[in-house]
């Protein structure tokens, strides 16, 4: 065999063992907890199923889940926008500063950040004093739920837009202020459109991690059945409660919205992938 045929060969047998090795964790760590879920879920059938997520308890989970998901996106949407707007479009003193703040929910635990809210609007906190006089609930309600939410989601739109834009410059953006176009203007002909499909990419990881979390907002949401308790937490008192085949129906319709969210983004991979590696994807 020839050196050549040798190398080539070597490199499709260390190909083929390093696919054999990721598809085999991937199953391990991934694939079969998530199956076993499912399988737990429906384990009694359809009609048990159907009743655990139809119980007051946990359609009213289901409900806030949703709720702060939808408000805490938005937010999130927009913030995150501005921010990689201001930073890859400008140029100002704390550029750095304000980049490592947006990084900082990556680096502190989610009850770290539960905590700082309760110790800011809880009733022994900072401001808990006041907000009991003047009849405002943050901690253990919904503002709470939403706050934490707001601070552990905070980095993706952000994150994923900045890389795009510096990537692409300013060229575009400077060459319609010579122009005459007014800054509103500029951002919605010239800078959304080059950055519509990292700004979804962003918009579905952060979505996933608000319906998903659950340090923060078990810190900050006093686990109150039926008020408080997102799905996480909901999960978390089934369970604990021995009451298994509703915690895994729960958990199964958790992990079916966020499989939702994984076909969505490999759809707009797929799709607008040329698009999407200038973001690092």
């Amino acid at each position: 065999m020839s050196a050549k045929n040798k190398a080539i060969t070597e490199g499709l047998a260390t190909k083929a063992i390093l696919i054999l090795v990721a598809v085999v964790y991937v199953g391990l760590i991934l694939l079969l907890p998530l199956a076993s879920v499912f399988s737990e879920a429906f384990r009694h059938g359809l009609g048990a199923f159907k009743a655990a997520i139809t119980e007051p308890d946990a359609l009213a989970a289901i409900k806030l889940t949703l709720t702060v998901a939808a408000i805490s996106v938005p937010i999130n949407m927009v913030c995150g926008v501005a921010a990689a707007w201001a930073i890859t479009k400008h140029d100002f003193r704390g550029r750095q500063l304000l980049i490592s703040l947006i990084d900082v929910p990556f680096s502190i635990s989610p009850v770290v950040a539960g905590l700082m809210y309760l110790l800011l609007f809880g009733a022994q906190g900072w401001f808990g004093a006041w907000l009991l006089a003047h009849d405002v609930h943050i901690a253990f309600a919904k503002p709470g739920i939403v706050l934490a939410t707001l601070i552990v989601t905070l980095p993706f739109v952000a994150r994923e837009l900045i890389p795009l834009m510096q990537a692409q410059g300013r060229e575009e953006e400077e060459a319609a202020l010579t122009l005459g176009a007014p800054g509103w203007r500029i951002f919605l002909w010239v800078t959304l459109p080059n950055i519509r499909w990292g700004l979804l990419y962003g918009v579905l990881l952060t979505n996933a991690r608000a319906m998903g979390e659950f340090g923060a907002v078990s810190v900050i949401s006093g686990h109150i059945r039926g008020e408080t308790n997102t799905m996480p937490l909901q999960v978390e008192v089934l369970y604990n409660e021995y009451n298994f085949a509703a915690a895994f129906a729960v958990a199964s319709l958790l992990a079916g919205l966020a499989l939702v969210t994984l076909v969505v983004k490999t759809l707009l991979e797929w799709r607008h992938g040329d698009q999407l590696a200038a973001a690092g994807h």
